[in-house]
């Protein structure tokens, strides 16, 4: 009885810790992409935005506890393993490059880009809402590979390349980590003491950076702080003054919204097979309102059922892991102890993990889709490339204070197609992905379909918006004839298609 009872306590004490890691990594990697990258004020992320985006995830992991602990009282079982909710990885740090970065840099303006962010969530948890009322007719007629490629893009793109950026500007660190994180989470290697693989990556890269910099061999060093301050989220509608203005971050917010609550129904369904059966609805409601909700707090990043309930139940998890986790966000960004961790831990030591959440973000685009449908998924990464390039060039741009008009003709010429295809680079992956799919599939009409939608979303700047900032216009206030070239080329695209199915079936009926 000791035994098992040791062995249960050390289930969820490893269930937590996975899924605390998971959440504290994700708000580790956004301070570093918006402090690191785009010079972002740290006192605004740490004190504002960490403490927003916690809410949510004290909201849905209670949530979800009392949801296991109803199903406990109602079968008798006590063996109910609670849902894992936590922040979404892909969108987190997509919202990162593409929304809250690019605005910082073309405003300067820190509280603005905050309220930016948070409106954004806002669209998010209205796209969440509405499509958790349909998110089975989605998940039927939308081919996975346009769902699930585009973000396979994301994963391969801005979480795998990017990291690695991160990793070798602090080789000596990343590269121990990298090791360490792929020894335990693809060798599964044991390490001494049984601490779990992550943990050892983190103790031993963080150990390793504040060597070298107390050593004076990291040029960009700088000590730690180890002051605490409380960092209450204070409830505010200050974004609905800019929400008009963000309108064209939708593109953004929709199928990140979309793909969580198709990840939810999946999650969900992997849940019953694993014997613990909750209300689909239940499930997908408490994370579109705990995302909805967190934007009124400050927070910029959604909230999800985490992939992996089976393997929280194996570990002999059940609610407690859940309760421990949304206690200990909540609890510990209020007095400062999550802005302490995300200000301690190097971004070269929480790099691998990402790289290898990216990793298996793209193979879960190849496997669950038709194996048929490889080249959609394939397709449906490039826009993202746009996007990943767009960054870097305007990183680059604003480190030598040019403008893209100072680039010659044929440069400037360049920059404006990669804008073209990285504006809206989310939803033009998912739509290109669906056309291929539908193609292979010989449903030539539905492949027409989903050109004519590109088209007419290119009218208003949904995809390929013609302005610098991706932002939504009317066709007539677009500036130049791009945007109708491009919706004329999908127009045709759709017409030469459906011509083919005619042909097609003519072909069928004649003897």
């Amino acid at each position: 009885m000791t035994d098992r009872k040791h062995s249960r306590l050390w289930g969820e004490a490893t269930a937590f810790l996975a899924l605390f890691l998971d959440n504290a990594g994700v708000l580790i990697f956004l301070n570093a992409i918006l402090v690191f990258t785009f010079n972002f004020p740290a006192d605004i992320v740490l004190t504002r935005m960490i403490p927003g985006t916690a809410v949510g995830v004290f909201m849905g992991d209670l949530v979800y506890t009392w949801m296991a602990v109803r199903l406990q009282r109602k079968t008798g079982r006590k063996d109910v393993t609670a849902m894992p909710l936590g922040l979404d990885t892909p969108s987190t740090i997509g919202i990162a490059y593409a929304v809250l970065g690019p605005t910082y840099v073309a405003t300067q303006d820190a509280v603005l880009t905050w309220h930016v962010g948070m409106a954004t969530l806002f669209m998010i948890g209205v796209v969440k809402i509405f499509t958790s009322l349909i998110g089975g007719w989605i998940q039927r007629n939308i081919p996975t590979a346009g769902l699930l490629g585009s973000i396979g893009g994301v994963g391969l793109m801005l979480l795998g390349f990017l990291p690695m950026i991160e990793i070798f500007n602090e080789a000596i660190v990343g590269l121990a980590a990298l090791g360490l994180i792929f020894a335990a989470l693809y060798s599964r290697l044991q390490f001494p003491g049984r601490i779990h693989g992550v943990v050892a990556a983190l103790l031993v890269g963080t150990g390793i950076h504040f060597a070298l910099g107390w050593g004076g061999f990291l040029p960009d060093y700088q000590p730690p702080s180890w002051d605490l301050q409380l960092c209450l989220p204070v409830f505010s509608l200050d974004f609905f003054r800019i929400l008009p203005q963000s309108l064209h971050y939708l593109p953004v917010a929709i199928p990140f919204g979309i793909l969580t609550i198709v990840g939810g129904i999946n999650n969900t369904e992997s849940a019953r097979l694993a014997g613990d059966a909750y209300r689909p609805r239940d499930i997908l409601l408490t994370e579109a309102v705990t995302s909805l909700v967190s934007a009124f707090f400050g927070g910029v990043a959604q909230t999800t059922p985490y992939i992996g309930h089976p393997a929280y139940k194996k570990m002999g998890a059940t609610w407690i892991y859940t309760l421990a986790t949304g206690l200990l966000v909540g609890v510990g960004s209020l007095v400062g102890l999550m802005s302490l961790a995300v200000g301690l831990v190097p971004r070269a030591v929480i790099a691998p993990i990402f790289l290898f959440i990216g990793f298996e973000i793209v193979h879960q685009a190849y496997r669950e889709s038709p194996p048929a449908h490889s080249a959609a998924v394939s397709l449906s990464m490039l826009p993202v490339i746009a996007g990943l390039v767009t960054i870097l060039l305007g990183q680059f741009l604003a480190g030598l204070n040019l403008s893209a008009q100072a680039l010659p003709d044929r440069l400037q010429q360049l920059h404006q197609t990669l804008n073209l295809l990285a504006n809206g680079f989310i939803l033009t992956g998912l739509l290109w992905g669906s056309l291929l799919a539908f193609l292979i599939d010989h449903k030539a009409r539905l492949a027409a379909l989903c050109a004519a939608v590109c088209g007419i979303l290119t009218l208003f700047g949904v995809i390929h918006s013609v302005l610098p900032s991706g932002g939504l216009y009317l066709p007539w206030r677009g500036d130049g004839a791009a945007h109708y070239q491009i919706a004329l080329a999908y127009g045709i695209l759709s017409v030469i298609l459906l011509i083919l199915t005619g042909r097609t079936d003519l072909q069928k009926h004649s003897p």
